[in-house]
């Protein structure tokens, strides 16, 4: 198997990861899913920033696992969860996190991150 190609952050292609000075809220089908104070902050190049809620922050009760992976060079291997609503109702892979995040990113290991077309993302004063 081919070792996959590893990039470190750069003037091409920044990467910061900063503490979230405040309270994130994800709603999920009309429910508050997680809630936190100690979020972090990553921006990535010209992406839009990306919310990172530590797994404690989430109800645990939402996720399913998934066998979905990604990979980025400046990142590492992503897994996935699907998210299931009160219903029981599953909406598959839109939940990521980096089990093993490459040192550039280290700080967003058990983290959770979520896909705002899935999710209603706030951050709050």
């Amino acid at each position: 198997m081919t070792a996959q190609p590893r990039l470190e952050p750069g003037p091409d292609h920044p990467i910061t990861v900063e503490p979230e000075n405040h309270r994130v809220t994800v709603r999920f089908g009309g429910r508050v899913i997680a809630s936190s104070n100690s979020s972090l902050r990553l921006n990535e190049a010209s992406y839009p920033a990306v919310q990172y809620l530590p797994r404690a922050d989430v109800e645990p009760d939402v996720l399913t696992e998934s066998d979905h992976t990604t990979y980025c060079p400046y990142k590492g291997t992503a897994r996935y969860h699907c998210l299931r609503d009160a219903d029981g109702n599953v909406t598959a892979d839109k939940v990521w996190f980096y089990p093993e995040p490459y040192d550039a990113v280290s700080p967003i290991a058990d983290h959770l991150a979520f896909y705002p077309d899935a999710v209603e993302i706030s951050v709050e004063d």
